[in-house]
């Protein structure tokens, strides 16, 4: 068998589809199957758009929906995971799994199916230490933090993947597992890519999730995408035990090397895709314990037992057969030739394909149950800590006007709810930029300093000058609308934090100045409790 790996697609099918045609002209021989590591784009209309978390500039058709329509047939079966710069929205409708448009396969969130005789699988998304143990809880349209932690990988999803015990030949992760270039030629990567070399000595660069998969399920072939650059590496699995081959590969560019095609031992074809009996278990095991907000599943809490699992989808595959279920289309497709082709469809729709499988091993569909609302993103008990710590903060009398004294307002606050902070980082989704989020080669981080630096001081040019009458913090998007807030409060901590260690603040500031600064973290971090406390100040 004869399969292509493909690293990120960024919607450019037609010209993946080309170059495969090329090889097999060029080489004289068939390819069976492609296989693309993630950054796919199923983007089937300009409102799928609204939930790629790409810059607007970077927000492009390109040519998915031409295979969603059905003006176009993938020439290959095509199978693939989810990125960080997808269309969430509709791979969400595909939780499990299933035809995203004719001929082209999503393994879902975390997923193992079958291709002739070779098992695949995979797990969608990047690794965030900071949204790994919470649930499922963004639901679309997504806010702004929403559209960012929506592609975060899930404890959950990982924990149904290591229940699996049958071998693995062929697993796609979109960052690489943590740990992997100790295994290939590092100093190589990090002359083509000189920043990496400070996360790979730090054990920083990749995911823990992955390394965790591929030291329990040993595959002999790992794929992986995400970083935009071609890196190889042998995994030996303990003294005398099975290899791993892993392989990274760039995006879809000219002169990029994007498109690697191997041959594996099979069975001879024809080859078609299949439900796996193993995984399907799995998923009908953990299902009752889908964690859809911001709490974590509970593992402990499954009442049904592996074994009946099986027996029940060995008898409904053996009844139905093994093939999945037909592609259905649940949004119109882009037409270039009316200016508004979306207007008939909205909301998020429950996707045929899902309900058929749901049905097959008798499961409810949640999908589309409510999150948590996001107005209680805070216990009531979080709230009234941050009410009473602010009273108590800012009723302390001080009398120095040194600017230590002043400091030690906000220190003391942020010492006393310090519990809370512990608990909003756990709950909070991502909400400021880092590595793993940011589209490498795609985004100019000097541009989004500037943006920030000059907003920031801005704000600090009323705050410093004592003009804090002028300051209406209510006007500031509420936590629940987006994440812009948050991530302004936290570049202007920075700011005030970058004063006080260059001693920049005139000596005689005095509590004051500070103020308005506590007053945006507590709201920030309560939501849009009232604070008592902060009246009269």
């Amino acid at each position: 068998m004869k399969i292509a790996i493909e690293g990120c697609m960024h919607g450019d099918l037609d010209k993946v589809y080309q170059t495969l045609k090329l090889i097999e002209s060029q080489n004289g021989t068939k390819i069976d199957l492609l296989l693309c590591c993630g950054d796919f784009q199923a983007v089937r209309n300009e409102r799928d758009m609204e939930s790629l978390n790409v810059p607007l500039k970077y927000r492009e058709m390109k040519s998915f929906w031409k295979y969603y329509s059905g003006r176009e047939i993938a020439p290959v079966p095509t199978i693939f995971i989810g990125g960080n710069h997808e269309a969430s929205n509709y791979l969400w409708e595909l939780y499990y799994g299933g035809y995203v448009a004719p001929n082209i396969y999503f393994l879902g969130f975390a997923g193992v199916i079958k291709f002739g005789n070779i098992r695949i699988g995979g797990l969608s998304g990047i690794y965030n230490a900071r949204n790994y143990r919470t649930g499922h809880h963004e639901r679309a349209p997504y806010n702004e933090s929403g559209i960012r932690s929506v592609y975060h990988v899930r404890e959950y999803d990982v924990h149904k993947l290591m229940q699996v015990e049958e071998p693995i030949d062929i697993f796609l992760s979109h960052d690489w597992p943590v740990g992997i270039t100790d295994c290939g030629n590092w100093k190589q990567l990090v002359r083509y890519k000189p920043y990496f070399e400070k996360e790979i000595q730090e054990k920083t660069l990749g995911s823990k999730a992955a390394a965790q998969l591929l030291e329990k399920l040993r595959p002999a072939y790992w794929f992986s995408a995400h970083l935009h650059c071609k890196f190889s590496a042998v995994v030996q699995h303990g003294e005398g035990g099975p290899l791993t081959k892993f392989l990274a590969l760039d995006k879809c560019l000219p002169r990029r090397k994007f498109l690697q095609v191997i041959e594996i031992e099979s069975e001879p074809g024809p080859y078609e895709i299949q439900y796996d009996e193993e995984w399907l278990a799995i998923t009908r095991k953990f299902n009752s314990i889908f964690p859809l907000t911001f709490k974590n599943a509970n593992f402990g809490a499954t009442q049904l037992e592996m074994e009946d699992c099986r027996q029940l989808v060995s008898s409904r595959l053996q009844e139905r057969g093994t093939k999945p279920f037909e592609f259905t289309q649940t949004a119109p497709p882009f037409d270039p030739t009316q200016s508004d082709p979306n207007g008939s469809f909205s909301g998020c729709p429950r996707n045929p394909q899902t309900e058929s499988l749901l049905q097959l091993l008798e499961l409810p569909y949640l999908l589309d149950s409510t999150s948590e609302s996001r107005e209680g993103r805070y216990s009531p008990s979080a709230a009234q800590l941050i009410e009473r710590v602010l009273v108590r903060g800012f009723r302390t009398p001080y009398k120095s006007n040194s600017f230590k004294d002043s400091c030690a307002v906000l220190f003391r606050l942020i010492f006393f709810f310090k519990p809370v902070l512990s608990q909003f980082y756990k709950y909070a989704g991502s909400f400021v930029h880092n590595s793993e989020e940011i589209p490498i080669d795609d985004v100019d981080e000097s541009e989004l300093e500037e943006a920030d630096d000059v907003d920031t001081k801005k704000e600090y040019n009323l705050m410093l000058h004592g003009q804090r009458e002028n300051m209406d913090f209510s006007r500031h998007v509420p936590m629940q609308e987006g994440g812009g807030f948050l991530t302004g409060t936290i570049v202007r901590l920075r700011f005030i934090m970058k004063r006080a260690r260059s001693g920049s603040w005139a000596s005689g500031a005095n509590n004051r100045q500070l103020r308005p600064a506590c007053c945006s973290v507590l709201t920030l971090v309560s939501g849009q409790l009232t604070f008592r406390g902060c009246e009269g100040l």
